[in-house]
């Protein structure tokens, strides 16, 4: 059943894709410049041509969603876990956590660059800015409506605060968890495009500027169509890990 359910999903994500396709196809016969909206062929050739310059920097970006993934969500699943037994941590850090979603996270880029230079650092701490948010407080959440019941039985059977974490508390946070992480794939990106953009000389937001700036549309459309297909594939990986991992979680379609 589940097989089934993934064949019709993935059917589905191929008829909406080739929707999109000729939706933009038939945009292009009409009178607008090719400059501002290439056409899907003037893309393609573009892929074709710049492959080798745009798989380098294809590269450099993965690595720093990656890199932000994997710091993002060991620093929030953390300060989840320590403000779940910490009452004092967290009064004083839950506000400091919504505080930096207040914040805007282009105002943040420039300070970040100047703080860690041009290099692959900025990138990977805008990354993190982005996803740190949804996988607190989703684990967090998740962690604070474990079933009373089940920690009473788990103290009643002897275990110990760290064999309750273990066994009770964490398996019950996972699905919650879960899905703050497949928020952070979706929106990893994003930090560390937007790195890219204030100032870099590598990745796929280095390509968009540079093509925009010589009025390649078609370079820039092909360097967003791979951020695109990156970002999916990061996010239907996840998802399928998820899916085997939490395989407890009940699934409502």
């Amino acid at each position: 059943m589940r097989l089934h359910k993934g064949f019709a999903g993935l059917h589905r994500g191929v008829m909406l894709f080739a929707g999109l396709i000729a939706l933009w196809w038939l945009a292009t016969l009409t009178s607008v410049p090719a400059f501002l909206l290439p056409s899907p062929a003037a893309v393609a050739i573009a892929l074709c041509q710049n492959a080798g310059y745009l798989g380098h920097h294809t590269l450099i970006t993965l690595t720093e969603i990656v890199s932000g993934m994997a710091l993002g969500v060991l620093l929030g699943s953390v300060l989840a876990l320590g403000m779940t037994f910490s009452p004092w941590l967290q009064r004083w850090m839950m506000p400091l956590v919504i505080t930096s979603q207040a914040i805007p996270v282009f105002a943040l880029a420039p300070l970040l660059v100047l703080w860690f230079g041009f290099g692959m650092g900025a990138k990977v701490a805008m990354a993190v800015l982005v996803i740190f948010f949804p996988v607190t407080s989703a684990f967090f959440d998740g962690l604070r409506r474990v079933t009373p019941g089940y920690l009473d039985l788990a103290r009643t059977l002897g275990a110990s605060p760290a064999a309750q974490l273990r066994h009770v508390r964490l398996l019950a946070a996972l699905p919650a968890l879960g899905s703050g992480l497949r928020m952070a794939a979706a929106v990893a990106p994003i930090g560390a495009i937007i790195g890219e953009w204030v100032g870099s000389a590598e990745g796929l937001g280095y390509v968009m500027l540079n093509a925009n700036a010589r009025m390649q549309s078609d370079l820039c459309f092909a360097a967003l169509f791979i951020l695109v297909l990156m970002t999916l594939a990061l996010w239907l990986t996840l998802d399928i890990l998820l899916r085997r991992l939490i395989t407890w979680a009940p699934e409502t379609h």
